[in-house]
């Protein structure tokens, strides 16, 4: 018998979680790296409106400096990265990624109209609507409510988090938001969880009730699911000790154990950075930087990178001119980082923003948000755009 057929027909599923017999114990991480067949696509949240100019930054380009005299990152201190952009220092930890070829920088990012309000452009990002439309449903949503052939269960979605995000909601499906696998298994196995469970059936007719009790069913269905699946491998990669880390070191332990999820979702807030905006920036972004290139290398050691793609936004962008407070005040366009071992266009996808040509003080966007994900749908998790975010969107060619 072949290696592949033993391994396949030696592990067993049984109420959605797999079953894996005593003697082959030694080669389940062995098995689970041959039966995961996904693409994964892992979304990060830069909350609060990252400031993209100090994050990836023009310093070839003067204006940068005459617009921000006391924020500006000094030309010495910039990880160069050619002869006009260059990292903020503080993402030192990106270095070798970007050298590796497993970085990718879209400049320009954004939307036409755009609304600098926290909430309605993050819902804008979520939902990948117009600026004057609003959804009650997200863009990975709708993914769900899709024909895809994994999108059957909550679990092909999940946020690392106590709360779902509206990216994640579809009109007939959602994904699940969890920090602790273990904590959402123990909870859902609680003798009061599972005697409302034991009672549905006398109210599935009812609306309300009905959507109530089947969540339930959903959240005890798939806490035995993951708990079951991602007990198996254990995650022995050093992590920094953050939050965001902590969220990213979960996330591998899920592609590693061959959790049949497909979209994962992670955040990192306090980036709106109005007073003494370089010491608050610089932390976060150090916070990111160490936290993506753990994830990463522990996904390479894992053989788990070519089949990742990671995907960096945040609601908007700041304005280029320094505010009175050494901060800088909510803006427009944007960057957006990618990141995988397999991107097509590695390094800096287009060109640096034109600080020269602005719109009342703001970056004009020279590439769509939502041909970002439509290159993702497409290419990455194998969806047509048009059917998810309601208008066909050209594709980019990063991927």
């Amino acid at each position: 018998m072949k290696r592949r057929d033993f391994l396949r027909n030696t592990i067993f599923t049984s109420a959605g979680a797999l079953m894996v017999p005593a003697f082959i114990k030694p080669f389940e991480a062995l098995a689970l790296d041959e039966l995961s067949l996904y693409k994964n696509l892992v979304v990060v949240q830069l909350s609060g409106g990252n400031d993209g100019l100090n994050t990836v930054i023009p310093y070839g380009n003067d204006i940068y400096y005459q617009k921000r005299k006391n924020i500006a990152i000094p030309a010495q201190e910039i990880l160069k990265l050619n002869d006009m952009q260059g990292l903020n220092p503080n993402l030192a930890a990106l270095q070798e990624i970007y050298d590796q070829g497993w970085m990718s920088i879209i400049n320009d990012v954004g939307y036409p109209n755009p609304d600098r309000s926290h909430f309605r452009s993050m819902d804008i990002w979520q939902s990948a609507s117009d600026a004057n439309q609003f959804l009650s449903t997200g863009w990975i949503g709708r993914y769900l409510d899709s024909s895809c052939d994994t999108c059957k269960y909550p679990y092909t979605a999940i946020e690392v988090d106590d709360s779902l995000s509206l990216a994640l909601k579809g009109n007939s499906k959602k994904g699940i938001a969890l920090k602790d696998p273990a904590a959402l298994y123990r909870n859902t196995n609680e003798p009061f969880f599972k005697e409302m469970i034991r009672s549905q059936k006398e109210h599935l007719d009812e609306d309300n009730l009905g959507y109530l009790y089947k969540t339930m069913i959903e959240t005890s269905s798939s806490a035995d699911y993951i708990q079951n699946t991602s007990k198996l491998y254990q995650n022995k990669a050093v992590y920094p000790g953050t939050g965001f880390s902590n969220q990213l070191k979960t996330v591998s332990k899920f592609i590693s154990s061959g959790l049949k999820t497909r979209v994962y979702y992670v955040s990192l807030s306090g980036f709106d950075t109005h007073v003494n905006q370089k010491q608050q920036q610089g932390n976060l972004l150090k916070q990111y930087a160490e936290g993506i290139s753990a994830f990463l290398k522990d996904l390479k050691q894992n053989n788990k990178l070519e089949d990742t793609l990671v995907m960096t936004f945040s609601e908007f962008g700041r304005r280029v001119e320094q505010n009175g407070s050494n901060g800088t005040d909510h803006g427009t366009a944007n960057n957006m980082m990618l990141f995988g071992g397999k991107l097509k266009k590695q390094g800096i996808f287009n060109g640096a923003p034109n600080l020269s040509d602005l719109d009342n003080g703001d970056l004009k966007y020279q590439v769509d948000f939502r041909q970002v994900y439509g290159t993702v749908l497409d290419k990455w998790l194998n969806v047509a755009n048009q059917g998810i975010l309601n208008k066909k969107y050209n594709t980019l060619d990063f991927i």
